[in-house]
């Protein structure tokens, strides 16, 4: 999965990330975020009132992918205690060095399902013990879930998650022959590096460029670097 940060994209990022953390003030919790999964492309799109070390190392390192507070979370229907998920290994591996960046692996998710499909993870964290977790969790249990609905409601009326469902999907083929035209390489070359026909080539060029809805190859290779599939040579 794609982690997309959506307080990067969108105008209205800081005010979705403002309102976690007021909510985080109002319970007295230490940090917040929210994500939606994108049930088309499989990317996680989201905010959070994390350290910004901590968000960087998140993505660094590909933890959308093991996290089990979004993965196990996003096939509940009930609030997902963060205890419940401690033995299981992807959960070990993303917060096992989580204190050295002041995150807690004390937590709440509560899952929102929208009318597209798509699932919203509301998560909450606070360094307390477990006997105090325990008293606090059915105080805020409520509000939390009707700040997940709220928060989810803000994103799907945003530009940012409109956009977002509208991303397009390339296969790594097709990734493979933009890069190599970005590169500047003909097809009968990007034919011969990749050991593929030219028409074979020309079909996935032709593939990229109606998901990127492109006129011409020079389009689909400028969307396609605007949407990060490739990179600028």
């Amino acid at each position: 999965m794609d982690l997309i940060d959506l307080a990067s994209s969108d105008r209205t990022g800081d005010e979705f990330t403002a309102y976690l953390g007021t909510l985080c003030d109002q319970l007295e919790l230490d940090y917040a975020s929210y994500c939606t999964i994108n049930t088309v492309s499989d990317a996680v799109q989201g905010f959070a009132t994390y350290p910004e070390e901590w968000i960087k190392h998140y993505m660094g390192q590909g933890f959308q992918n093991l996290d089990p507070t979004i993965g196990i979370s996003a096939r509940s229907i009930a609030p997902v205690d963060w205890s419940r998920l401690k033995k299981h290994e992807g959960f070990q591996a993303v917060f096992q060095n989580s204190r050295d960046f002041g995150i807690s692996d004390c937590g709440l998710t509560v899952p929102i399902r929208g009318p597209f499909g798509e699932c919203g993870l509301l998560s909450v964290t606070r360094d307390t013990s477990e006997r105090e977790w325990k008293r606090l969790k059915p105080e805020i249990i409520t509000t939390l879930q009707t700040a997940a609905v709220n928060m989810h409601d803000l994103v799907m009326q945003s530009d940012a998650l409109s956009i977002a469902l509208r991303r397009p999907i390339l296969s790594d083929r097709e990734r493979e022959v933009l890069q190599w035209t970005a590169a500047g390489k003909s097809q009968q070359d990007i034919g011969d590096i990749l050991t593929i026909s030219m028409r074979t080539v020309e079909v996935h060029l032709r593939s990229a460029r109606s998901k990127l809805s492109a006129l011409t190859t020079a389009q689909a290779v400028g969307r396609g670097i605007s949407y990060g599939f490739i990179h600028p040579k």
